[in-house]
């Protein structure tokens, strides 16, 4: 399966380093369709998490970066979780957890994708692609 990212105009942090994580493949039952939420679908996932990484480089410890393991995990959460009608909903989940699990985290991009989607047409896949920062996610 492609990732589903794709770097053109995409919002990027100035001078900030960032943890990736590129083509998470989960079965989800999000959607506005009966079917969807009854038989579920496949849902690609792309995550950046800016932050500063220069201490986890100087010191090789852990404690001074974000585990992706743990990333991983909370992603997997909310997207085999309780099923929500929209992707937008999915990926605004996905990126207020990651920012408020991780202080460390200043801002995050995350992309929902549904590579099979009922529409008429040829497509390679459908999805959100949205960006949010630590200082929006405070109210």
């Amino acid at each position: 399966m492609a990732c589903c990212c794709r770097e053109e105009g995409t919002q990027v942090p100035k001078t900030r380093d960032r943890i990736m994580l590129r083509g998470m493949l989960f079965h989800g039952y999000h959607g506005v369709y009966e079917e969807e939420n009854k038989l579920g679908q496949k849902f690609l996932v792309d995550v950046d998490a800016w932050m500063d990484l220069t201490k986890a480089g100087e010191t090789d410890a852990m404690e001074q970066s974000v585990s992706y393991a743990d990333m991983y995990k909370q992603i997997k959460t909310i997207v085999e979780g309780p099923p929500f009608k929209l992707v937008e909903a999915v990926a605004s989940a996905i990126a207020r957890t990651l920012l408020t699990a991780h202080p460390m985290i200043s801002d995050v991009r995350v992309k929902v994708c549904k590579p099979h989607v009922a529409v008429e047409g040829i497509v390679d896949h459908l999805g959100v692609e949205i960006f949010r920062s630590s200082e929006g996610n405070k109210s």
